[in-house]
């Protein structure tokens, strides 16, 4: 394991391999480098991704374990599954990409900052333009009240960010994207790291190494093309 962080040329895509991630803190593997959406596909292929606070320059993580949920996996609680059955929601797919990240990167209660910068909304914005990035969406009365962003790597999902500003709307929004993305061929959500919100849902810990080698597959298979048709969906 390298003891020292790579410097990231702004002229070339190019990235260490995971395994000389340090483990303390947990997963960073590289510093600077641009957010061209041509970076960005090559972290992710490789099972990288970017975080960093808005003082920081770009960093480049790669934890290990990794957090994973298979959706058929994803646990659905009672007091969720009250939640679906006795209120009114529409969930759509693509629909308002841009309202979600921006809902994404906008300060919590517990923070005077978010890591979502200006540059990173951007870069994601312009993958969403490109067919990369995707967002699930849930209404109430014609209003956007929770949602969720990623990007599709073949039949795995990058999970990036949510927000809610009702109770149990992350949540909906997990469930939403996890029937939606099986139904049409996705086999995996990858959340990064595991929290104790994740963990009610079922998250998993992978080892990275299960991880990437899960992802090399994946990333080449073919989701069905209707997956990220712009429009309403079921649950």
């Amino acid at each position: 394991m390298s003891r020292y962080l790579t410097q990231l040329d702004d002229e070339l895509c190019w990235f260490p391999d995971p395994k000389h991630a340090l483990e303390e803190p947990n997963g960073l593997l590289a510093i600077g480098g641009d957010l061209s959406p041509t970076r960005l596909l090559a972290a992710y292929h490789k099972g990288i991704f970017p975080w960093n606070e808005p003082h920081q320059p770009t960093l480049w993580w790669s934890p290990d374990p990794r957090g994973v949920i298979r959706p058929e996996q994803l646990h659905i609680g009672r007091t969720l599954q009250k939640v679906m059955r006795r209120t009114s929601f529409d969930i759509s797919v693509n629909r308002a990409f841009n309202e979600v990240i921006t809902a994404c990167a906008a300060p919590r209660r517990t923070a005077d900052e978010t890591w979502i910068s200006r540059p990173m909304l951007e870069a994601y914005q312009q993958l969403h333009r490109l067919g990369h990035a995707h967002s699930i969406e849930i209404w109430q009365e014609g209003r956007l009240q929770a949602g969720l962003y990623g990007l599709s790597i073949g039949r795995l999902f990058c999970g990036e960010s949510m927000f809610s500003h009702i109770d149990n709307g992350a949540k909906l929004a997990m469930v939403a994207l996890c029937r939606h993305f099986a139904r049409h061929g996705g086999e995996l959500v990858d959340c990064q790291m595991q929290n104790p919100f994740l963990a009610t849902l079922g998250i998993e810990e992978w080892p990275r190494a299960r991880f990437l080698k899960a992802l090399a597959v994946l990333g080449q298979q073919t989701l069905a093309a209707t997956c990220w048709h712009k429009g309403e969906i079921s649950l």
